[in-house]
């Protein structure tokens, strides 16, 4: 999985330029799907992490000192999830640093005749 802890993504309100969101695709509405779409891939991936690290915690103790050193831990491993950037800025500032690749459905659709 990508560190999003490591990403340089500013965590303030910004405001940007509308021209800044349309150089790659030519429309502000495919622009903001398309920012939508990779948010929502961000977020599904840093769940899909957190339920991984939470479920090694789920191991029944039956000592009372052990219960609370794993709430220790689990609340160590949430704080850590929630001091993430969240999806949506880290989708913004991926696209600004021009690193996602845009394809129309029209360049899909083309590939794909080509293949067959």
């Amino acid at each position: 999985m990508t560190d999003y802890k490591k990403a340089k993504v500013d965590t303030s309100i910004q405001t940007h330029d509308l021209n800044d969101f349309n150089k790659t695709t030519g429309n502000i509405y495919e622009t903001l799907a398309m920012l939508s779409k990779r948010s929502d891939q961000i977020a599904v991936t840093i769940k899909k992490e957190l339920i991984k690290k939470i479920e090694e915690f789920a191991i029944e103790s039956v000592d009372n000192l052990e219960e609370v050193f794993d709430n220790h831990e689990r609340i160590e491993v949430s704080r850590y999830f929630e001091s993430l950037p969240k999806p949506c800025l880290i989708a913004i500032n991926e696209y600004l640093n021009d690193e996602l690749i845009y394809k129309s459905s029209k360049q899909i659709e083309a590939e794909r005749e080509s293949k067959n």
